[in-house]
């Protein structure tokens, strides 16, 4: 049997100064029984390295912490052990502790899923890829019960991002990579860790099968990180495929060509800023004047006027646009395009047609006010 008071006065002996304060502190919640109190000092602790690297955790969890874990909240008690097993040097040892601790936690989903998500980021830096997504499937069961963003999906969120990044799928590591920003305030990343997300999210949503929406990663603050002398290539060849513009994906072919991936996968990017711009022209027009000729197709997209036709098929048939091809008269008819976060340059043209339809419903107004006697006496 443990003996915590004992534990508690070796440690005040051994230790001076501000250690040696948190050790008296911890000795007076837990003899008051204020466990709330003393998961936040514990938390608090672990969170300040000057103090926490100076103790072994793991006989501090073993000769203290062990004693109340029934009594504290689950999920932060998950979060001090986070802490504790940084110590633990031997991963599957630590994978071990963390299936225990886990089992100690199974009246909460969320303690149960921070267990589940720390277990598959060890996996994953062991590239034990199998087990990674064996265990993001079984939090992902668990997360789908909740109709709200709870603190564990940030680290969800995070694992799913880093699993995707290592297998090279491009479309979903945009996702849960932006997924992960959306959980978390950007101060809480280095400068260093901001400009790798946003340097891998930019080729991300570029190399992305079926991502062709890029207005939240170019409205998102932590493009800003790369907006530097050689970097910024990256981000005005975002702005070039949002708009369609391959005028500027060709002027900043220098640039992107000497990145491998867009190089090797060249092909797949002029397809894909191609139906960008199929989809620019669809949008920049009104809703009653969406005709385009192949012609007009083949002189925005620079493509050859036989090839128009494959295009606009395979936009149809990613639902990215809707219509009709008329063969004969070579023209297409659109009636929708798929809705997107706009840059600041569409909602400024989505103005414009707002206040164009706003006068000829004005225009129409007045000429049934002028009319009306005429209408009426028909």
């Amino acid at each position: 049997m443990r003996d915590v008071p004992n534990y508690l006065a070796e440690q005040q002996a051994l230790s001076s100064g501000e250690l040696a304060t948190e050790w008296v502190k911890f000795e007076e919640l837990y003899s008051k029984k204020l466990w709330h109190q003393l998961t936040q000092r514990l938390l608090a602790f672990m969170k300040t390295p000057i103090l926490s690297e100076k103790v072994d955790l793991l006989k501090l969890y073993d000769n203290f912490i062990a004693d109340f874990e029934h009594r504290i909240n689950q999920l932060a008690f998950v979060e001090i052990i986070l802490f504790v097993v940084r110590q633990i040097s031997d991963p599957e040892e630590c994978i071990k502790f963390l299936h225990k601790i886990r089992e100690k936690v199974k009246t909460s989903d969320e303690a149960q899923i921070l267990c589940l998500t720390a277990i598959g980021t060890i996996h994953l830096q062991l590239q034990d890829l199998p087990n990674t997504k064996e265990l993001i499937e079984e939090a992902d069961k668990l997360l789908n019960q909740y109709d709200r963003v709870t603190p564990v999906h940030r680290r969800y969120y995070d694992l799913c991002s880093n699993y995707n990044k290592v297998i090279g799928n491009h479309a979903n590591f945009y996702r849960d990579t932006l997924r992960f920003l959306g959980c978390m305030d950007l101060s809480e990343l280095s400068d260093a860790e901001k400009q790798d997300k946003a340097f891998h999210l930019g080729l991300a949503a570029l190399l992305g099968e079926g991502v062709y929406n890029f207005g939240e990663l170019l409205a998102h603050p932590v493009l800003d990180s790369v907006k530097v002398a050689d970097k910024q290539w990256l981000v005005d060849l975002l702005f070039a495929f949002n708009s369609g513009n391959i005028s500027k994906y060709e002027a900043l072919r220098p640039q992107w060509t000497k990145q491998l991936d867009l190089a090797a996968n060249e092909l797949s990017l002029r397809q894909k800023i191609s139906l960008l711009c199929l989809m620019e022209m669809t949008f920049n027009r009104p809703a009653n004047h969406r005709q385009l000729t192949f012609q007009q197709i083949a002189t925005e997209t620079r493509l050859p006027v036989n090839e128009v036709e494959l295009l606009v098929m395979k936009a149809l048939s990613l639902g990215l646009v809707k219509g009709t091809i008329d063969e004969v008269e070579q023209k297409v008819y659109m009636t929708w395009v798929q809705p997107r976060v706009l840059d600041l340059k569409q909602i400024a043209r989505m103005q414009e047609r707002l206040t164009e339809w706003s006068a000829a419903v004005n225009s129409m107004e007045m000429l049934l006010e002028n009319k009306a006697a005429d209408i009426l006496t028909l």
